[in-house]
Parts: C-alpha cells; structure tokens; sequence
C-alpha cells in the first residue's frame, strides 16, 4: 500500500487522513507490456505537479545535447516544426528556442508550463490524445518532431496516445521517446522507479507492439545511462521507405528475447529480490542508529517516497530530506511524513550520513554536497543494493 507519490503534504495537512492505494504491478501474458492498475485519474494527479525538470543540472545538460544531436541528424531548422508532450518546465525546448526553431509545449500541469512560458517556450495546458492531435494538425500543421520523454509511463491510455503522435507527425516526421528500460529496472533491482504516476513500464518487445498497434514502426534505439538504464526509440510511420529498421533495434529485440521477457517466469522472480532489498537496507540503518549515528536524506523524488514507504523508513531513521526545488520546501513526504527542508539544512546538522533518494543523479549530487566530508560525512546509495561512498 502506497500514497501518491508527488502528492506531497502541507503542514496543515498532516494530521488528516492520507489516501494509500495498492501498489501491485502485472504483466500482460499476451503482449508483456508491465503495467498498474489506474487508481486515480491522471487529471487528479498531473493537473498541478511537484516535478521540475530544471533543477538538475544533469538533466539540462541531456536535454542540451539531445536538441544539438537531433537537430543535426534531422536538419531542423527556422522552418521545422517541433512538439513535446508532457514538455515540463520547457527544459528541453529552451534550447530548441535558442536555435530559432519554432516550438510547442503540450503540459497538463499548469503550475509547471507557467514556468515554461517564463523561458519563452509556448506552451499548452492540456492531455495529448487523438482528439487533441487532430485539432492541432488542423489548425497549426503536422509537426516534424514529436517528443516524449519520460512521458509514455504516465498515460493511462497507450492506444489513444500513441495514435495521437501518429495523428501529429508530418509523413517523413520523426517520433523520438524516452523511458526507463525495463531490462535495466529488472537486472539492477530499481524497484522504486514503480509508483502509482507510471501506470506501464515498457521493454523494446512490448513499445514496439503499442506502436505497431497505431501504424508507427520503431526504425532505432539508443541505450541511455539516464534514469539508471533508458531506451530512447525513434519512430516513424509504417509507411515511410526513408526509414529502415537498423541492426540496433534487432540486436536489443533478439537480447530481450534471450533474457526471457517474453516468459512470465522471468518477472515473478523480481519480487523476490525486492523483497532481499528491503531487508538489507532496514538492517544497515538498524545498525546506523543503533551506533547513534545521524542520517538526513538528499531529494524528495517519486522513487524516494517508494522505497521509504515500501521499507518502512520515517523520521526513526531518517531525520529531515532537503530538496532545490522550493515547490517542495516546507511540505512533507507523503506517507512516512519526513520534512523537507533547502539544502543549506545539512550544512547547519551535519549528519553523519546523507542518504540518496534519487540515487539516478548520485554523481551531481555528491559534487554539490562534496562538504559533507569536512566532517566525515558519508552518502548512502540504496539501489540496486546499500552502498556507503565515503
């Protein structure tokens, strides 16, 4: 049982009830798409978000090269059209703007395409979907590049997604997205990347189906270090002879299959492994306290408030989290209740360990906080197994 996991609690709502849902993932047997079930409508959860993608400095500057790369590669230029769905604070199309590349920000949230707008970046506060697409192409033109990064977990409704990029794209237009690679979250143990806000978790074999599914084939792939392990597709229509199927996309296809992810003895025996996780975390910072020993957490992520809940961890183990994003600052983690504070509090406590929620940025997070070794300071990394990095 699980809260929201961006549904982060004010002071005055602490002693209020707190809805928790079941946190409990399947697989398809047919097409092995991995998958929650919907407790909330999306509108509930995405209409006003905690999430801003510019406040790591790691992200900017994969969102930067990203907009140089496929610029090049696709000849974008002042006449080109370019779409992102779920573009969040215009972190990446910011830089698009800066080529004098005309772009369009799709974002339900809000609070969160208002600060967009500050960067220039034109932005719609909607839910993409067929419907919207045809109303877009009718009106502005199909689009030479639609992205979506870290967006196609948190549809609810794939199909209708989907055939809305397909509705959107010029008939030569390229499609590229980003998400965390299944084969990575398995094999590295990354069970807190599973929270309520990401109803599906995808392999190559099972995108390619959801595409296939709208008349959209997958022609390349990138594997990415981001997030601990993403793919990035690009795709396109079916019908498009300009874009042949390379040897990537069949050399991570026939490694999929060799690793068993079309077998669903393969999945069952995840659990078993988050379940070891949980233990070895919880007798390390038994241990931790035991010694008398001090312990502040650094970020206030999604996957954080996962794996606090799932493990049971709250003020007991860990004192305070600190985060740059002010949205959150003087709120509290839903569930386990644990502060969050601006990041000057460590420097003023001094813990002896500083644990790592959002353990994907743990190499920019260790040069901000590189002070902590003044005083002999420790970070904490939990996944994909505890480790203490002096």
């Amino acid at each position: 049982m699980s809260p929201l996991c961006e549904s982060y609690v004010g002071p005055e709502q602490l002693n209020a009830m707190e809805p928790f849902y079941p946190l409990h993932v399947y697989v398809c047997g047919q097409c092995f798409l991995v998958q929650l079930d919907e407790y909330v409508s999306p509108e509930n959860i995405f209409s006003e978000y905690a999430y801003f993608s510019s406040y790591s400095d790691t992200w900017l500057d994969h969102a930067r090269n990203y907009v140089t790369m496929i610029s090049e590669r696709l000849g974008l230029h002042a006449g080109s059209r370019v779409m992102e769905v779920a573009s969040n604070d215009g972190y990446l199309l910011q830089y698009f703007v800066e080529r004098n590349i005309p772009v369009l920000g799709v974002e339900p949230a809000a609070n969160v395409a208002q600060a967009a707008e500050q960067k220039g970046v034109p932005t719609l506060v909607e839910f993409f979907g067929r419907e919207m697409a045809r109303a877009l192409a009718a009106e502005r033109g199909q689009t030479d590049l639609i992205i979506g990064n870290n967006v196609l977990a948190q549809v609810p409704d794939l199909n209708d997604f989907v055939a809305g990029m397909k509705t959107a794209l010029k008939p030569r237009g390229v499609i590229t997205v980003e998400f965390p690679h299944l084969q990575r979250l398995m094999a590295e143990n990354q069970f807190d990347t599973i929270y309520h806000e990401h109803f599906s978790y995808f392999s190559l074999l099972a995108a390619e189906q959801v595409f296939k599914r709208q008349g959209l084939k997958i022609f390349d792939v990138e594997e990415l270090p981001t997030h601990g392990g993403s793919l990035r597709l690009y795709a396109g229509h079916e019908e498009d002879a300009s874009q042949p199927v390379g040897p990537r996309v069949t050399e991570l296809r026939n490694r999929e299959l060799a690793l068993g992810f079309t077998d669903l003895m393969a999945y069952a025996a995840f659990a078993e492994k988050v379940k070891e996780t949980k233990r070895k975390l919880l007798e390390f910072l038994i241990g931790v306290k035991r010694a008398g020993k001090s312990v502040a957490g650094y970020g206030a992520p999604g996957k954080g408030n996962t794996l606090l809940n799932y493990c049971g961890i709250r003020t007991d183990f860990l004192d305070y989290t600190v985060d740059r994003n002010p949205y959150k600052q003087g709120k509290f983690l839903p569930g386990t209740h644990i502060p969050i504070f601006p990041p000057e509090k460590i420097n003023e406590t001094r813990p002896d360990y500083v644990f790592i929620l959002p353990w994907n940025f743990q190499e920019e997070i260790m040069k901000q906080m590189a002070q902590i070794r003044q005083w002999g300071g420790k970070f904490i990394v939990p996944i994909p197994q505890v480790t203490v990095y002096p």
